[in-house]
């Protein structure tokens, strides 16, 4: 048997009248930038979020730097995230010429330790960017304390993270801004790249819809510098055929995970670590990942096997080349290194079948034993 990381040929199939009529709808009308289908999502995505603001632009990774331009966060300042991410987290503060402060992580969830944070805060620090890993939430009260505490602002990066919940409060409730991605791999994904930035402040959101646009109000005036950063009029028309199934495709990543969750414990037990959920999380599974002994030899043996997996991520940030100059060391955020050795997300998408699970897992227990 084969069982792919991720099948999205299915899900197509199953919308391809809507989306290929929606898309003729869009090239009919000859509106391609900023038009109903962006207006429609923005609507849909802000109110989904329980905010009323959403901002549409080209992707998760400038979701997250306008986001941090419109809370003023400027060359030189400090901005605090988790190194166990992907690299859009602190590029995004790079880019800027802001200066990503790195530190660990919680072991259980695999998100930001808020322990870690208020040690990290200097006269420099102007945000927290905490990454709603795999599909489960931060610990946002913690971190809204922290925040108010010393006026920082909290973009919140929730990539990976549309639909979930903390305390029945969902991205962007709590923090500043929340970012989300809808590349085609994400739990509402397009066919390309988009993003869309949500927030309940209305100065914030006016900002970052005059950034995305050149910094342009009105048109060819331009009193900031901004940027080209528009969602595609064609995929938020797919979005907006893709989005009234998102909490449908949630709870069956979550079916699946509590299947793997029991095959894994029956069958494995101890040598594979099950993913940790706070109580009071509503966890949508992005990535089902797990940690293991010999997580490579697994792995290897998983694509012997006809078994596709990935690694996110082996390498954490703060030991990444392109940061070398900001002079971390390995042992620096020992559970964020511990965690690039040791983790492995298996096969995880909403139409992912019970045999092939079963298989995932028949394959794990033979590498074991």
């Amino acid at each position: 048997m084969n069982v792919p990381m991720l099948d999205l040929s299915e899900q197509y199939f199953n919308l391809k009248q809507e989306i290929n009529a929606a898309l003729e709808e869009v090239m009919s009308s000859s509106r391609f930038i900023l038009g109903d289908n962006v207006k429609k999502l923005e609507a849909d995505i802000a109110d989904y979020s329980n905010v009323m603001h959403g901002v549409g632009v080209a992707n998760g990774s400038d979701a997250l730097h306008i986001s941090l331009l419109a809370c003023g966060v400027e060359a030189g300042d400090e901005v605090i995230c988790p190194a166990f991410t992907f690299f859009a987290t602190a590029g995004a503060i790079a880019r800027i010429g802001a200066i990503p402060v790195f530190v660990d992580i919680d072991p259980k969830t695999y998100n930001i330790d808020p322990g870690k944070i208020e040690e990290a805060v200097t006269d420099k620090t102007k945000a927290i960017i905490p990454v709603h890993l795999y599909g489960q939430m931060a610990d946002m009260d913690a971190i809204v304390e922290i925040a108010e505490k010393h006026g920082l602002a909290i973009v919140e990066d929730a990539a990976q993270a549309i639909g979930s919940e903390y305390k029945g409060k969902k991205p962007g409730e709590l923090g500043t801004t929340a970012c989300y991605s809808f590349f085609p791999t994400k739990n509402l994904g397009a066919y390309g790249d988009a993003g869309m930035i949500v927030s309940k402040d209305d100065d914030i959101a006016e900002t970052m819809r005059v950034i995305r646009v050149h910094g342009s109000k009105p048109k060819y005036y331009h009193h900031i510098l901004g940027y080209n950063s528009r969602l595609d009029e064609l995929q938020a028309a797919i979005l907006n055929v893709k989005f009234p199934h998102l909490d449908e495709w949630s709870s069956l990543r979550k079916q699946h995970a509590e299947l793997y969750t029991k095959l894994l414990k029956e069958n494995i037990g101890e040598k594979v670590v099950t993913p940790f959920i706070e109580e009071h999380n509503n966890h949508i599974f992005h990535q089902y990942t797990i940690r293991v002994e010999k997580r490579d030899e697994l792995q290897t043996f998983l694509k012997e096997n006809g078994v596709a997996s990935m690694i996110y991520y082996p390498k954490a940030l703060h030991l990444q080349p392109v940061f070398s100059e900001l002079g971390y060391k390995e042992g620096d955020l020992p559970e964020t290194e511990k965690a690039c050795d040791e983790v492995l997300s298996l096969p995880m998408f909403p139409e992912l079948k019970k045999e092939q699970q079963e298989y995932v897992v028949e394959t794990i227990a033979k590498f074991y034993k």
